[in-house]
Order: structure tokens, then C-alpha cells, then sequence
């Protein structure tokens, strides 16, 4: 599969009913609750777990979602989900990529963007991230394409 930028990290996504809405195609809602899941497996893959979060007192958390949608996935499709770390100031903010495509065409289905700002687990307040967090996703950057 051909993908926007290399070596993306992917899951596999089977659509359920459950993903289904009334114009009979998956709600809006379920690609942004894909989008949660693939950047968690993602840093956990990448050695950073939630039990590493609350040990550092750190969280990464939503500033902007950017979601494009661009064709509607049914019931029943087999999809892949990939994600890049795309950028990482090194001080408080980290964005992530991501493509979902259908299994059976190769389609283009979404294109999106998370921009994450870094927190005190213990205080929700803004703080720098911490080392661990700059080795394991600092080391992850994918530089951007002129593709996009």
C-alpha cells in the first residue's frame, strides 16, 4: 500500500455496526475515535504507555484535530489506519499525521492532523516534555513531503 509519507505505523480496522449511522456509512465521530486509537498504539509502541504517563506526570492532550474526510467507509470494509509524528519543538508540542485508507481500492478516506501540547497529569497545566518523551518521540519525526 502507498502511503503519503514512509514508514507509517498501521492498524487494521474492520468496520462494525457500531460505527454505522442513519445515512447508512461510518459516523464522523468513529474516525476521530480511530485517530485516538492508532496515536495510543503508536506511543505505546514506541514505549510510551499510560502507566509511563502518569509515572512521569505528563500527558500529551488534543489542541487541534484537522479532519478531512474524503469518502465515506461502509459496513463491513477492511481499512488501515497510519499515523507519522510530523513535527516535535522539543519543548511543549508534538503533531501527528494520518491517512486511512480502504483495504480493497487503496482509497483515501481521510486525511488528518492532531496537534498535542504537553501536560502535568497532576495539575493540567502546561509543561515541557520531558526526556523520555523527546527520545521516543523525537526519535519517531518523519519529515513532511512536498506530497501533502
Amino acid at each position: 500500500m502507498e502511503w503519503a509519507l514512509p514508514d507509517p505505523f498501521v492498524i487494521d480496522i474492520h468496520v462494525t455496526q457500531e460505527a454505522i449511522d442513519a445515512y447508512q456509512h461510518v459516523n464522523n465521530g468513529e474516525y476521530l475515535r480511530w485517530v485516538e486509537q492508532v496515536s495510543w498504539a503508536h506511543s505505546e509502541a514506541l514505549g510510551l504507555s499510560l502507566e509511563r504517563y502518569r509515572a512521569l506526570d505528563r500527558a500529551m492532550v488534543v489542541h487541534r484535530h484537522e479532519l478531512d474526510y474524503l469518502a465515506p467507509a461502509f459496513m463491513g470494509d477492511a481499512l488501515k489506519l497510519a499515523t507519522w509524528i510530523v513535527a516535535c519543538d522539543g519543548r511543549f508540542s508534538l503533531t501527528r499525521r494520518f491517512q486511512l485508507k480502504r483495504v480493497d481500492d487503496e482509497k483515501t478516506l481521510l486525511n488528518a492532523r492532531t496537534r498535542f501540547a504537553c501536560v502535568a497529569l497532576s495539575s493540567g497545566r502546561p509543561k515541557r516534555l520531558p526526556e523520555e518523551y523527546l527520545h521516543c518521540y523525537g526519535g519517531a519525526v518523519v519529515a513532511e513531503s512536498c506530497r501533502d
